[in-house]
């Protein structure tokens, strides 16, 4: 079986080649298992006036209080804690501007292994403090995609270093599909789990954590506009890649992986789009 771990656009070279099979819930199962001593059992929050606004029961799982404040942890950490001492010891390697960084060099720091993050060097301070803070080894390079891979590439060779993608990678998606086990062990008669969808890491590994779960469950992911490549590839039955994407939901500027996209063709219902005023009103009502 045959995984292409591509770093940032899908085309671009493979460097690892590993056996591939579809991800199961057994597999989300045992990233639960392998995470649960490092990560937070994050809480459910309820609202009354959003209850009445949305005219449903709604259940937020509140990521934004996972470790570096993002549900992007559970995904790093399953990735370095699935390596065998053999791959641990070169350690792991990224290219990242935001949180994936941030996780992965936290994750790696936890197992006692380097970790090698390129950063644009037009990232934002407190992203780099924070990297830098965990003990990622950091390398900068120009702010465009090519120079992010080049330099990732040049890491790559001369440590050995385990390359984990931000979503296209089957161990970050088994990770982030825990957060919605978590949630239907707690809410078992869910009838629809919306995740917002970038990359696809998370709403993949949700819809397939739910859907095994529970029988009849709706996924629906939700996505920007102004960033709609996702609506628009499940639209079009192929990936359709983000193109100079501009919205203030930053986290979602990425393309659907060569991974994610079957998945949740096959198991997402739909993605809704949402105004960049809309984005910004619920911003400011949460």
């Amino acid at each position: 079986m045959l995984i292409e771990r591509a770093l940032g656009t899908e085309t671009c070279q493979v460097w690892r080649k590993r056996k591939h099979m579809a991800i199961t819930l057994h597999d989300i199962e045992q990233a639960a298992q392998r995470i649960r001593p490092y990560i937070h059992r994050t809480p459910v929050l309820t609202s009354a006036s959003l209850n009445e606004t949305a005219g449903a029961q709604v259940y937020l799982k509140c990521e934004n209080m996972q470790k570096v404040g993002a549900f992007k942890f559970r995904g790093a950490c399953n990735a370095v804690l699935a390596l065998n001492d053999e791959e641990a010891a070169r350690g792991v390697c990224t290219h990242s501007s935001g949180n994936h960084a941030q996780a992965l060099a936290l994750a790696a720091r936890m197992r006692g292994i380097p970790s090698f993050i390129v950063m644009p060097n037009n990232a934002p301070a407190v992203k780099k403090n924070a990297v830098a803070g965990y003990g990622g080894q950091i390398t900068f390079c120009a702010p465009t995609l090519e120079a992010r891979e080049a330099t990732l590439r040049r890491i790559y060779e001369s440590t050995g270093a385990d390359v984990v993608h931000p979503y296209n990678d089957e161990r970050v998606i088994t990770g982030q599909g825990t957060a919605a086990l978590e949630l239907l062990e707690e809410l078992s008669d869910l009838d629809v789990i919306l995740t917002p969808v970038g990359g696809g890491g998370l709403l993949s590994g949700t819809a397939i954590a739910a859907t095994e779960t529970k029988k009849g469950i709706r996924v629906i992911g939700g996505e920007p506009q102004m960033a709609d490549d996702a609506f628009r590839s499940l639209q079009a039955g192929t990936i359709l890649p983000s193109v100079k994407p501009k919205t203030i939901a930053d986290g979602l500027l990425t393309s659907l992986g060569t991974l994610t996209f079957p998945i949740i063709q096959q198991r997402v219902e739909q993605i809704v789009t949402v105004s960049e005023q809309g984005i910004i009103d619920a911003m400011q009502f949460i």
